[in-house]
């Protein structure tokens, strides 16, 4: 059953937003590196729209019901969704039901939401998991001049060594 939010969108208004969101939105994970975290890494899901013109924006955010709209000094305009509560209860869904034209972005999509369900069944909370979707994350997005501020082979090396202290700590707690 779909949320009653959604069946009160207008077709054509989700038909366009949907349209929009083709060529100009973006999905995005990124990680964070931080000691807070059980593997050291904190997985990031984010949804944005960047335009010089706010108007659409502003429509976007009203109609999804979530999300923020941000501003920079060069005049673009960007509409953010970046917490997960959001991006499962309102992003998922809305994409679901008004789904992308563009191979591109659908696959995008499905690579995005596949990780979006994995953390919110926690897989990233245990190594494999997290080794998951940093293998997922590889396919998003792909060559599209895309900057990664962390790479497979950085987060697997932090990964691999935040397990060893783990391992190293509950067998020393035994002896």
């Amino acid at each position: 059953m779909k949320p009653h939010w959604l069946m009160k969108i207008p077709e054509n208004i989700g038909w366009y937003i949907s349209g929009f969101a083709d060529g100009e939105g973006s999905f995005n994970v990124s990680f964070r590196k931080g000691n807070g975290h059980r593997l050291g890494w904190q997985v990031q899901l984010t949804f944005n729209i960047s335009q010089r013109d706010i108007t659409n924006l502003e429509i976007i955010k009203d109609t999804m019901g979530c999300g923020r709209l941000q501003h920079r000094r060069d005049g673009v305009h960007y509409f953010v969704v970046g917490d997960n509560r959001s991006i499962l209860d309102r992003v998922i869904p809305f994409f679901d039901k008004f789904s992308f034209f563009s191979y591109s972005k659908k696959k995008n999509f499905s690579l995005f939401r596949k990780i979006a369900f994995l953390v919110k069944q926690r897989k990233h909370l245990t190594p494999a998991g997290l080794h998951q979707i940093v293998a997922i994350r590889e396919r998003l997005n792909e060559g599209r001049g895309r900057k990664r501020k962390y790479n497979k082979e950085n987060i697997e090396i932090i990964t691999k060594k935040s397990s060893e202290t783990t391992r190293q700590t509950s067998t020393q707690g035994r002896r």
